[in-house]
C-alpha cells in the first residue's frame, strides 16, 4: 500500500514560453524553463487532498530528478493554516511552495490577499482549463478568482449516511429529518462546516431544500436555513472539529446518522472504520452541491521555485496522474478533467469502487442539479455566522 493509504487509514482509525497558437486556434500552453539546479519542495495539505494526488506528486518527483531534488509534505488543520502563511508573509520567510486546499481555506486566503494570481501571471504556462476540465469542475475553477487551480473535483452531498439496523424510517425530506433528530436525541451529528466538507456541505444544501430565498447569500438569504439549524441544533449533543471524528462515531454506534458525501461514504467503509452496510439517503428537493481541491502558491515564493510548482501542476493536470485521484473512493469519482475513467485508474481503486461504491451514484449525478458552494467570500460569513450562531451552543 502507498503511503497515503496508510496515512488516511491511521487518521480515520485514531482520532514555459509564451503560449502559440494551434491549427484549430486555440492557446497551447508553453512548458516552463528548466531550473538551474534542482529544487526541494514543501507541500501543504489541509484538505486530506494527498489521499488523492500524493502518488502522482511522487511519479512527478521520480519522473523529474533534475526539476526537483526533494518533496517534503505536511498537513494542517485548515482554520490554522492562514494565520501560518499569513505571519510568514509578514516575516518575509514564507517556506511553504504550493498548498493543497478545499474551499475553506482558499476562501480564507482570498479574504486575506494570501496567493498569488496564477491565472494572471502565468496563463500562458498552464493548460486551457476551460479545454480540459469537466463542466463542474470548471464551474468551481471560477470560485479560485484565478488563485488557485483545481486539482480534484466531486459532486459531494449533501447525503445522509446511516446505519440500516438502527434507521428504520429514512427521512425522506428535511422536515423528516428535524423530526426524526427530535425522537431519537443525540443521534444525528454533523462536523464544523469551516473544518469538515460533509459539514459545509450539508449547510450550503439546506437552503435547496427548504426553498430559502436565495442559497447563495447566506446573510440575507438563508432565514429559514438558520432558522433549521438551530432547532436541529437543539438535538445534536456535539459538532466534532472535522469529519473523521462523525465517521467513528457512525462506526461505533454512538450516533445512528450523520452528513456525508460521496467519498465519505466510500472510503470510511473501505478502510473498516464504518461498516459496509451503512446506507445513504438523499432528501426530497435534494441538489448536489459541488466541491473541489485546489492548488495554491502563497506569495512571496521564489520565481524559481514557482516554476516548478507550475511545471507540478501541469503533470497533475494530465489524464495517467488524474486517474489516481480515483484513489479508494475519498473523494468519490475524484478526476477534474475529462475522459478520466475507473478503467485507468491502479488495479486497487477499481477493485475497492467497485465493491465498495453505489450503483445509485451514476443515477444520482445524472439526474440532479449540481450546485456551485458559497462564493469565497460568502462562504467566510456563512462559516462565522453557523460557529457564532450554532457551534457556540455545543462544545467541540
Amino acid at each position: 500500500m502507498s503511503h497515503k493509504g496508510i496515512d488516511r487509514r491511521h487518521l480515520l482509525k485514531t482520532s514555459a514560453g509564451l503560449a502559440v497558437l494551434a491549427s484549430s486556434g486555440m492557446p497551447v500552453f508553453a512548458a516552463p524553463t528548466k531550473p538551474s539546479a534542482p529544487v526541494a519542495l514543501n507541500i501543504m495539505d489541509v484538505a486530506g487532498n494527498l489521499a488523492l494526488t500524493q502518488k502522482a506528486i511522487e511519479n512527478y518527483r521520480k519522473a523529474k530528478p533534475d526539476w526537483v531534488s526533494r518533496i517534503t509534505f505536511t498537513k494542517s488543520p485548515a482554520p490554522e493554516l492562514p494565520g501560518k502563511i499569513k505571519a510568514q508573509q509578514d516575516a518575509n520567510r514564507v517556506d511553504i511552495d504550493l498548498v493543497l486546499t478545499g474551499t475553506d481555506v482558499l476562501s480564507a486566503g482570498l479574504d486575506q490577499k494570501l496567493w498569488i494570481d496564477l491565472l494572471g501571471t502565468q496563463s500562458a504556462n498552464l493548460p486551457n482549463l476551460k479545454e480540459i476540465f469537466l463542466e463542474p469542475a470548471y464551474r468551481m475553477q471560477g470560485l479560485a478568482q484565478g488563485q488557485g487551480v483545481v486539482v480534484t473535483y466531486y459532486p459531494s452531498g449533501p447525503l445522509l449516511e446511516y446505519m440500516p439496523d438502527k434507521v428504520k424510517t429514512v427521512p425522506k425530506t428535511a422536515e423528516e429529518l428535524l423530526a426524526w433528530a427530535k425522537a431519537n436525541k443525540g443521534k444525528f451529528m454533523y462536523a464544523r462546516p469551516a473544518n469538515s466538507g460533509p459539514g459545509r456541505t450539508f449547510i450550503m444544501g439546506i437552503p435547496y431544500l427548504l426553498g430559502d430565498k436565495d442559497p447563495q447569500d447566506p446573510v440575507n438569504g438563508w432565514d429559514k436555513t438558520w432558522a433549521y439549524l438551530r432547532e436541529l441544533g437543539e438535538n445534536i449533543d456535539t459538532y466534532p472539529a472535522g469529519t473523521t471524528p462523525t465517521m467513528k462515531a457512525l462506526g461505533e454506534g454512538t450516533v445512528d446518522m450523520i452528513a456525508s458525501t460521496t467519498g465519505w461514504d466510500i472510503n470510511p467503509r473501505v478502510l473498516g472504520v464504518v461498516p459496509k452496510n451503512a446506507e445513504i439517503a438523499a432528501l426530497k428537493n435534494f441538489r448536489w452541491v459541488a466541491d473541489a481541491h485546489y492548488m495554491c502558491v502563497p506569495k512571496g515564493i521564489s520565481a524559481e521555485k514557482l516554476n516548478v510548482v507550475i511545471d507540478l501542476m501541469n503533470f497533475l493536470l494530465t489524464k495517467e496522474q488524474q486517474a489516481y485521484t480515483y484513489d479508494e473512493g475519498y473523494f468519490y469519482p475524484g478526476p477534474a478533467v475529462k475522459g478520466v475513467t475507473l478503467e485507468m485508474a491502479p488495479a486497487e481503486s477499481q477493485a475497492a469502487i467497485k465493491e465498495f461504491g453505489r450503483a445509485a451514484y451514476a443515477d444520482l449525478i445524472a439526474n440532479n442539479p449540481i450546485e456551485l458552494p458559497l462564493m469565497p467570500d460568502k462562504m467566510v460569513l456563512a462559516f462565522r455566522k453557523w460557529d457564532e450562531e450554532i457551534g457556540s451552543r455545543k462544545s467541540k
